[in-house]
């Protein structure tokens, strides 16, 4: 038997006490540093290609499976079980601490992700999954106890450990350092849980060579660390303009998403200034008033002193609100006050959202649209929902039978509800799934759909409190209009018969339909 497999000699009682501390803390602050791994995989899925809960999925199912394997890959390693330790933590510092920074890299510049997703979490789940048992070999080294004790004393240390690390994540890590830094740091704790404990508690049970060896290998990784953190921003840039044709002319990573906006002259020698959350487009300056005309003035054709906007946090649904004079007030609800912060102060979009998020009349509200109405009391005589399409968890219960009911408790006897429903032609599942919906809420939409050269071909149903279907109409009063005429709103109510009204299953809480179909639907473009 080497030195490793034979137990330490006998400590005192008071020694006995410290040393297991360190070993219960050592795996508290593993565990902590494992579970922010998972959640920053998970949060990164989500960022990068949308469906929080198929990337939770693939991650936990992955990681767990390979925890299984790793624990049973840990038992030849029993025989060193400090040694082996320290490098596991000097292996998962390294894979953990640079997971986000790879996958991001991979997602830029190759256009793979999935894959190289399944491999990292594999990875990682395997060395998580060899931390318990050289642990415990570690802990009854300390001072042997029955087994049942010792599984319950390192697991108490590794469940509150989970509960550390996943509150430090969203609140801590990610608004203060951000994805990449905050692996980076926390890849930095793992290897000094490690390397501390064995240093402290297990030296004189290693070999002189191993010694070296495990100096030089936790120098080389503070260096890594050290430097990649340093790099952080300039790696960050270069990844992100690699996602983007045109120069990006302002990033930010909000609580909630990812925040670019881009700018270059068009073709006709117009400046386009364009917009992605999380790498998905929501306007260009060439032709977003297309968009924005078809989306509010229909709706806006009714009485409307009092508007609702769910959703447009770019500002430019209100600024087309607002054209109206005798609007007396617009509440604007959108998640992210990074967002509405953007549209009051970047002086680019303020321009072009011609400073609707500054006007007196407008009220912001930075809460989830759908919890903020349950909370509500009031009605309004129009709501506009310009909310992003509905191809991730957080966006599609705006898309589902119970929020278009609440909705319908919040418009008053004459109201009227415009709902942006994606593209009729590139997604028209999607599209005529929104419709059903609609519909099995109570109200009877009016679908009708224009062009928008940066999106395609775009769709939204008009629908009114009463259940009929509203007829479209302009209150011309705001014009003239760029791109709207009667005649056009007439022409935009008929769809071809490649893309005729499909029969659909609504959409709703327990079972949105909606998600799967829409990834489905832009998969391949």
């Amino acid at each position: 038997m080497t030195a490793e497999s034979t137990p330490q000699t006998e400590l005192s009682p008071r020694r006995v006490r410290l040393a297991r501390f360190g070993l219960l803390a050592t795996a508290f602050a593993v565990s902590a540093c494992g579970l922010v791994y998972e959640l920053a995989l998970i949060t990164l899925g989500a960022y990068l290609v949308g469906n929080t809960a198929k990337q939770a999925s693939i991650v936990l199912a992955v990681m767990v499976f390979a925890m299984g394997l790793g624990a049973l890959a840990a038992k030849p390693l029993r025989r060193w079980p400090a040694l082996a330790f320290a490098a596991v933590e000097i292996a998962l510092a390294l894979l953990g601490g640079f997971s986000v920074m790879l996958l991001y890299a991979a997602f830029a510049w190759t256009e793979l992700y999935s894959f190289p997703l399944v491999l990292v979490a594999a990875a990682i789940g395997l060395l998580i999954g060899a931390e318990i048992p050289l642990l415990m070999e570690l802990l009854q080294r300390i001072r042997e106890q029955a087994a049942g004790a010792a599984v319950a004393d390192l697991n108490a240390a590794d469940y509150m450990g989970g509960l550390i690390g996943g509150l430090a994540f969203p609140f801590v890590l990610l608004p203060f350092f951000g994805q990449i830094q905050g692996a980076l740091l926390v890849g930095a704790v793992n290897a000094v849980a490690g390397v501390l404990l064995v240093y402290l508690l297990f030296r004189k049970d290693m070999s002189g060579a191993a010694k070296r060896w495990l100096a030089v290998a936790a120098a080389g990784t503070a260096l890594l660390l050290v430097g990649a953190f340093a790099y952080t921003d300039r790696f960050e840039t270069a990844a992100r303009q690699a996602l983007y044709a045109a120069p990006i002319v302002y990033s930010e990573d909000s609580q909630y998403q990812q925040i670019v906006m881009t700018e270059a002259a068009s073709p006709f020698g117009e400046r386009d200034l364009r917009l992605y959350l999380n790498g998905d487009l929501q306007f260009s300056a060439v032709d977003e008033y297309r968009y924005h005309e078809a989306l509010v003035h229909p709706a806006m054709a009714g009485p409307h002193e009092n508007v609702l906007v769910l959703g447009g946090g770019d500002g430019l649904a209100v600024r087309e609100v607002l054209r109206y004079e005798d609007v007396e007030s617009v509440t604007l609800v959108d998640l992210d006050g990074a967002v509405t912060d953007l549209a009051r102060t970047f002086d680019d979009l303020v321009e072009l959202n011609e400073g609707s998020m500054n006007d007196p009349r407008v009220e912001v509200v930075n809460e989830d649209a759908f919890t903020w109405m349950r909370a509500q009391t009031g009605v309004w005589d129009t709501i506009i929902v310009d909310m992003p399409d509905p191809d991730a968890t957080e966006t599609a219960k705006l898309y589902s039978v119970e929020f278009y009911e609440l909705t319908a408790d919040h418009l008053n006897d004459t109201g009227r509800m415009a709902v942006q429903a994606g593209s009729p032609y590139f997604a028209p599942k999607s599209f005529w799934t929104i419709g059903s919906t609609l519909d099995a809420a109570g109200y009877a939409s009016t679908p009708y759909w224009v062009s928008v050269p940066s999106f395609g071909d775009w769709g939204f149903h008009l629908v009114h409190v009463d259940g009929e279907a509203p007829d479209l109409s302009l209150d011309e009063t705001a014009g003239p209009f760029k791109s709207l005429t009667p005649e056009v709103l007439e022409a935009a109510q008929v769809f071809p018969p490649d893309r005729a009204k499909m029969d659909m299953q609504p959409s709703t809480l327990m079972h949105p339909v909606i998600l799967d179909i829409v990834e489905s639907e832009w998969r391949h473009y």
